[in-house]
């Protein structure tokens, strides 16, 4: 099965595709979405719209796993990134792929075994979990090829009732 891990945002979408059969992961794609920050605002967001179609018109992921929002003391930035989320969700919709959404420590609890584990700590499992040579960068992608992990590993039980899996 396919899975198409997200980290949204509307200057920088993390995105990892991976394959996951028989337990075990096969990376097919990694990198970033990127917005110009010149642009206005409601152009970044139709670009992260078509960045993300893109990705599942190219590898077709029987779901798609997202990192729900979390945000710290800045709340105009996570108004800003919760619109960008609604254009990855949106985007999914249209393309009718099932879509799995994780917290930060879920994240962490199924990548590490510890949901209070550090960024560093998370990206070197996500390295180790994925047989890659280097962490992937930017950081971004790393944290999308996280959030497809916790996907194949605790939405399991989700995944097997999904109608229409490739």
């Amino acid at each position: 099965m396919i899975i198409l891990g997200l980290d949204p945002g509307y200057a920088i979408v993390g995105f990892g595709v991976v394959k996951y059969m028989g337990n075990k992961f096969t990376v097919l794609d990694f990198g970033a979405i990127t917005t110009n920050k010149d642009e206005e605002f409601t152009s970044r967001l139709g670009q992260v719209y078509d960045g993300v179609s893109f990705l599942l018109d190219k590898w077709k992921p029987a779901s798609m796993a997202v990192e729900q929002l979390f945000y710290g003391t800045n709340s105009t930035t996570a108004i800003g990134v919760a619109q960008a989320r609604g254009c990855v969700l949106l985007a999914a919709k249209k393309h009718n792929v099932a879509i799995g959404e994780y917290t930060p420590l879920q994240v962490k609890q199924a990548v590490t075994g510890y949901g209070k584990a550090e960024k560093s700590q998370v990206m070197e499992m996500t390295k180790l979990l994925l047989h890659l040579d280097h962490i992937p960068k930017p950081d971004d992608a790393a944290d999308a090829l996280a959030v497809a992990i916790c996907h194949a590993h605790t939405g399991g039980s989700l995944m097997a009732n999904m109608k229409g899996l490739r």
